[in-house]
C-alpha cells in the first residue's frame, strides 16, 4: 500500500481522536490537531497538503486560543482569584483519577465553588461566580471543538485535492 494513503488514514484517525480530545480531556485536542496536520503536510509534501495543513493549523490554534481567552476573561470578570483557580485545578486533577471522563469537570466545578465560598462566605454569590465560570469553560470547549472539526474539514478538502491531482 502507498505510504501517502497510510499516512492519510492515520492522520484521519488522529484528527477524529483530536476532535474528541477537545471535549473529553484525555488528550490535548488542539495540540494533537496541529501536530497531526503538520506531520501529514510534511510527510505528503504536496502544495495541496501544505495549504490544507497550514490553514487547518491556524484554525485549530485560533480555537485553542479562543477557549483559553473566553475562560480566562470570565474568571477575571467574576473577580475569581488565583487561589480559587488553583484549588479548582487541583480538585480537577484528583477528580480525573477518581471518576474517569467527568471527574475533571466535577472536580473543577467543586473546587471553584469551594474556593469561592471560602472567600465570599455567601453561597449564592459563590454559585453565581462558579456557574458563570463553568459556562464560559463550556463555551470555550465548544469553540475549540468547532475549530478542530473545521480544521479536519479543511484537511479533508486537502486530501481530495491532493489525491485527485496525483
Amino acid at each position: 500500500m502507498d505510504i501517502q494513503i497510510i499516512t492519510t488514514v492515520i492522520a484521519g484517525i488522529l484528527l477524529a481522536v483530536a476532535a474528541l480530545g477537545t471535549i473529553i480531556p484525555v488528550l490535548p485536542g488542539s495540540l494533537l490537531t496541529i501536530g497531526t496536520l503538520l506531520a501529514w503536510g510534511w510527510i505528503i509534501g504536496s502544495p495541496a497538503t501544505w495549504w490544507a495543513a497550514g490553514i487547518g493549523m491556524v484554525i485549530a490554534l485560533a480555537g485553542w486560543s479562543a477557549s483559553t481567552v473566553l475562560t480566562g476573561r470570565n474568571l477575571k470578570q467574576q473577580l475569581i482569584p488565583r487561589g480559587s483557580i488553583f484549588l479548582a485545578i487541583v480538585l480537577a486533577i484528583v477528580g480525573m483519577f477518581l471518576i474517569p471522563v467527568v471527574g475533571l469537570f466535577l472536580g473543577f466545578g467543586v473546587g471553584l465553588l469551594v474556593g469561592e465560598y471560602s472567600r465570599r462566605k455567601n453561597l449564592t454569590e459563590a454559585l453565581h461566580a462558579s456557574g458563570s465560570a463553568l459556562k464560559a469553560m463550556g463555551l470555550g470547549m465548544l469553540v475549540e471543538f468547532g475549530c478542530a472539526a473545521l480544521a479536519s474539514s479543511v484537511w479533508m478538502i486537502g486530501v481530495i485535492v491532493h489525491f485527485s491531482t496525483r
